[in-house]
């Protein structure tokens, strides 16, 4: 027990060390994130600039912190996206049953049976590229799974003595979703919707990474990683700078949901 209180505490403190510096990016940052010096391009860490240059002589130091401000924006708002209609279609499917779960777990499946970043592609072949086609594609992709997650833990919680005792007692539906069911299944999906947010977080930087986030001179983890990759054998500190500010920001959601998930139990 104590050692995942540890994990769960070291998950709050990191994630919001990286909230803040982020956060806090107008203060922190040394440099104009897009500012330009060719002159001074590709070069590696020092006391000017902590985290080097990169092709185009930018301070990563000043993009990373930047970066981390426009990924966070972009991944709340995919979370948001899949959390809201998620939550609607699996308590609908879950509780209602019958045709009407019938019908919306098929939905479900269909969209299941496509991958996750397949579909966001579709959706911004369609869209078009930018930080809110981003959001609008990865959040939709993300709705079948976690609506599969509530519809189960909707079906589970439904059956227990309670919400029986409260049907018989004269308890609406509504009444019986809202204050009976819902409270009970809120840590677990609570929890899981912490591990959307990582995969919101990866699966954006990914599609950025491709070129679909529209104003390539914008400072994102993203395009960072992209940038970096072009020049990873001479200047290794230009991706791995991003590259470690994304793996410690999932790495510190995912510990922070399975910290909640145990608690819950």
């Amino acid at each position: 027990m104590v050692r995942r209180s540890v994990r769960l505490y070291m998950a709050l403190g990191l994630g919001g060390l990286i909230v803040t510096l982020s956060l806090l990016a107008p203060l922190l940052a040394t440099h104009d994130p897009r500012a330009a010096f060719p002159q001074a391009q590709l070069q590696p860490p020092s006391r000017e600039h902590p985290f080097g240059t990169d092709l185009l002589g930018r301070d990563v130091y000043s993009r990373v912190l930047y970066g981390g401000r426009r990924t966070f924006g972009v991944a709340l708002l995919t979370a948001l996206i899949t959390l809201g209609p998620g939550l609607l279609i699996g308590a609908a499917a879950g509780f209602s049953g019958g045709w009407i779960d019938t019908a919306l777990t098929t939905l479900l499946d269909a969209l299941l049976a496509v991958p996750a970043l397949v579909l966001a592609l579709a959706l911004l072949t369609l869209a078009g590229s930018g930080s809110v086609q981003i959001a609008v594609a990865v959040g939709v992709a993300g709705i079948p799974a976690y609506g599969r997650v509530v519809r189960a833990a909707v079906l589970e919680a439904r059956s227990r003595p309670f919400v029986e005792a409260a049907r018989a007692i004269g308890a609406g539906p509504a009444g019986i979703l809202a204050r009976h069911i819902m409270p009970t299944i809120a840590p677990p999906l609570l929890a899981f919707a912490g591990v959307m947010l990582s995969w919101a977080i990866l699966n954006s930087a990914a599609l950025v990474f491709l070129g679909f986030g529209g104003d390539i001179s914008a400072p994102d983890w993203g395009v960072m990683l992209a940038d970096g990759r072009q020049a990873f054998r001479t200047a290794p500190w230009v991706a791995l700078a991003p590259g470690v500010a994304l793996s410690a920001t999932v790495l510190a959601i995912n510990w922070l949901a399975d910290g909640l998930d145990r608690r819950a139990r």
